[in-house]
Parts: structure tokens; C-alpha cells; sequence
């Protein structure tokens, strides 16, 4: 599992020496995929309630933590302008699964493209969300 949890970390495109920030972290999230994250950035993800500008994002969701959309927006706020936002829900068929139409349509609606480079890891599947090309901004 540690392997396909690595393997899934790489594809999403982090590299040593990124910020990255997580949130809606609780005790059902993948160790193995946050631990690889941590390993290919060289640092501990860093709590999303701290100063930084993060280079990209880890957002653990799940379908009853509320509006998704309102989320993508609060966590775009901490993003540099080339940020990412790397959205983690459960597996199809797990408690808290997250259709992939209402997840497009989500970041959508935040300002971001639609959802690429689906990697599962253990019981959840992360998806790249980049700064829509509308949105003026640099997409990494």
C-alpha cells in the first residue's frame, strides 16, 4: 500500500521544497498518501490555519462536511497564484464518497478547472484542481 500511496503523491505533481497545506484532516485519511507527500516535499504538511502561502493544498472531503464549493474558495485564498488544490474524497462505494460531476461542478463555480490526474491511494481518490484559465491566473 506505502508503494501506491507514493506512486499517487508523485502524479500529483509536488516537488521538494513545496508548501503544502492540509485540511479537514481527521482520522479516517490515508497516512500512507500524506506520509508520501511529506517525503517528496521534504517537510510536514502544514496546517491550514497558518500564515503560509502554499504552494498547493490538501483537502481531505467527504459528501456531509458541507459545501464543498464554499471550501475550494476559503482554501484558494491561501494558494500562490500557480497553486493547486489536490481534493481527496472517498472511494466510490465508501462512506462520504463524493460524485465526480458535483465535484466539477464545485470547482467550477470556486474558479478552478475541472478536476485531473485521479490517483486512488487506500480508500480515496485525489484529484489535481488548477486555477481555470477564465480566471487569469497561471496554471501550474
Amino acid at each position: 500500500m506505502a508503494g501506491k500511496a507514493t506512486s499517487a503523491a508523485s502524479r500529483l505533481g509536488l516537488a521538494p521544497g513545496d508548501v503544502v497545506g492540509e485540511f479537514g484532516y481527521d482520522d479516517d485519511v490515508d497516512e500512507g498518501l500524506r506520509q508520501a507527500c511529506e517525503s517528496l516535499i521534504g517537510s510536514p504538511l502544514a496546517p491550514g490555519d497558518s500564515d503560509e502561502v502554499f504552494d498547493a493544498v490538501l483537502v481531505w472531503w467527504r459528501a456531509d462536511d458541507g459545501d464543498l464549493t464554499d471550501e475550494l474558495v476559503d482554501v484558494t485564498s491561501v494558494l500562490a497564484d500557480d497553486g493547486v488544490v489536490l481534493l481527496a474524497t472517498p472511494r466510490p462505494g465508501n462512506d462520504g464518497y463524493v460524485d465526480a460531476a458535483e465535484i466539477g461542478d464545485c470547482a467550477e463555480t470556486a474558479g478552478l478547472g475541472q478536476p485531473t490526474s485521479g490517483q486512488a491511494a487506500g480508500d480515496w481518490v485525489t484529484v489535481k484542481l488548477t486555477r481555470s484559465r477564465q480566471s487569469g491566473k497561471v496554471r501550474r
